[in-house]
């Protein structure tokens, strides 16, 4: 006996609204009685975290889970996408089946957000299904509803977290035999998936940035005062820092800017500027200032969270690392600039250097999210390092300075797009998932004198809700979702009659579909 999952036409990710289907293969070496042949498309979002030690508390935070003790782990286990399709039989009759191979079809359609946010589908899930009367064992949605959940879009596949998280998605298959000592067979194939970004904000001339001034150090006076004559003498006239203007320490500004919404997107290059601007008038070109080196860095923060134990893991990815400029790149034209001169630094540096392709989207699910910042590091000089002078003198040393810049708050788009189909209904029906908020209750009024009734102040009402994306909805902050649940939303009914897009980047991710979990097991 063998069982294999034979997928048609599969792409190097799967995304939403993608349809999946395939062949489950059933090859047997002799007769079989079989009862259902169960098809399941499940998506997992696993953490796990250590109770850490009361003097460990600076990493973790501070409330400890119930009935965890220091050194235990704790586990959470979040269906995020949950199908099944019974491809046999179709009357719920079990038939016996010959030697040789035989063929069930399936298919699935990706949907938009996680399923388990919802306690309507999660309480149907009792543990049994299937129909006339011939039941097959589903996952038990129960014990989701004692779980803390977000309403999001699918989020991507992650490894590379061994022991603490991971993102995976499975298309399982379940062969049930009649009979008390007969197993059933199982398999189980992984993919990638990869969702599709969030329509983009209308393009602006706006930035964000991130700015540092910086002043040099006024160079020693021992060495102001000696001078060369044309014969090699010192000059017996002493030279005075305020008197000799080339000494004046130059000032600087430099800033690292991006448009905003500061946005990147998979496998594209850096929208980054870097700008300098002078603070302090120059007279000399012995005042210029140089970029000798320059290291740009994307920092990952993933935020790992079980119960009340929360863990952030950093993982920085170097999109550029020049440790010498060569040569070196002058920042302004001329000394002779006015102050507020600004010049920018050439992209040609960093303009062809993509975002790697192992790089996830930003996302946000229940137990697991992730951000972005970009990290830049610029050294600037005065003055650059050479040869000794034609009349053997001594040159002064450069000073040199290394600035951090930091971006914050940086979205990763998985360069996905949606369909345009879908954006296009979503912009003509942007009321469609509106749900004003409940008024608040109000005593009665019945029994308060007429005068006083007269002389009451109008209620405020509540402040309507923010409006957002309906293709993506937010997230529920720290208060809890303050509405009621919400029937299906426009952008879902949509999706069902739109396929997935068919342009997408190149994507190569960390995850390893089908190697064995990393994950330690669930107690039960």
């Amino acid at each position: 006996m063998s069982i294999r999952i034979a997928l048609d036409n599969p792409p190097e990710f799967y995304t939403n609204l993608d349809f999946i289907s395939g062949r489950v293969i059933l090859a047997l070496n002799r007769p079989e009685t079989i009862g259902n042949v169960i098809v399941k498309l499940e998506g997992e979002s696993r953490t796990a975290l250590t109770v850490p030690q009361p003097g460990e508390r600076e990493d973790f935070y501070r409330p400890r889970p119930p009935g965890g003790s220091i050194g235990d782990i704790i586990t959470e286990n979040h269906k995020i996408l949950y199908r099944v399709f019974q491809v046999f039989p179709d009357d719920g009759v079990a038939l016996p089946f010959q030697p040789g191979q035989h063929e069930f079809k399936f298919n699935f359609k990706v949907p938009l957000n996680n399923i388990c946010h919802d306690p309507k589908a999660m309480s149907a899930l009792l543990g049994i299904g299937g129909i006339g009367g011939s039941g097959f064992r589903t996952m038990d949605g129960s014990k989701q509803l004692m779980l803390q959940h977000v309403k999001a879009t699918l989020p991507p596949s992650l490894t590379g977290f061994p022991q603490e998280a991971e993102i995976r998605y499975y298309i399982k298959v379940t062969i049930q035999r009649p009979g008390f000592f007969k197993e059933n067979w199982r398999y189980q194939v992984g993919f990638k998936f990869l969702p599709v970004e969030p329509p983009r904000p209308a393009k602006t001339t706006q930035e964000a940035f991130a700015r540092r001034p910086f002043t040099f150090q006024p160079r020693p006076p021992g060495h102001q005062s000696i001078r060369k004559s044309i014969f090699g003498g010192r000059s017996s006239s002493p030279a005075n820092a305020g008197e000799d203007p080339s000494q004046q320490p130059p000032s600087i500004e430099v800033s690292a800017r991006v448009p905003f919404p500061s946005i990147l997107t998979c496998n594209e290059p850096l929208p980054l500027r870097l700008i300098a601007r002078k603070l302090a008038a120059t007279t000399t070109s012995d005042q210029q200032v140089y970029v000798t080196a320059l290291e740009i860095k994307l920092i990952g923060y993933t935020q790992v969270r079980v119960q009340t134990l929360q863990h952030t893991e950093r993982t920085q990815w170097v999109i550029l690392s020049a440790p010498t400029v060569n040569p070196p790149l002058p920042l302004f034209k001329s000394h002779t600039d006015p102050v507020d001169t600004e010049f920018e630094i050439p992209s040609a540096l960093w303009k062809d250097r993509r975002l790697p392709n192992t790089i996830a989207p930003s996302f946000h699910t229940c137990n697991l999210a992730r951000r972005y910042e970009i990290e830049i590091s610029i050294a600037l000089s005065w003055g650059l390092s050479s040869s000794s002078s034609s009349f053997g003198g001594k040159q002064l040393p450069p000073q040199t300075i290394a600035l951090p810049l930091k971006l914050s708050k940086v979205d990763v788009y998985s360069g996905v797009n949606p369909p345009q189909e879908l954006i296009n209904a979503l912009h003509s029906n942007p009321s469609t998932n509106a749900r004003p908020p409940n008024l608040p209750s109000r005593p009665s009024q019945q029994h308060q004198p007429q005068q006083q009734q007269h002389q009451q102040q109008p209620q405020p009402q509540q402040r309507p809700p923010q409006p957002h994306d309906p293709l993506y909805p937010p997230q529920l902050g720290p208060q809890g979702n303050p509405y009621d649940d919400a029937p299906p939303s426009y952008d879902e009914a949509m999706a069902d009659r739109l396929a997935g897009p068919a342009a997408r980047p190149a994507y190569s991710g960390v995850t390893a579909e089908n190697a064995p979990s990393t994950m330690p097991a669930e107690k039960s």
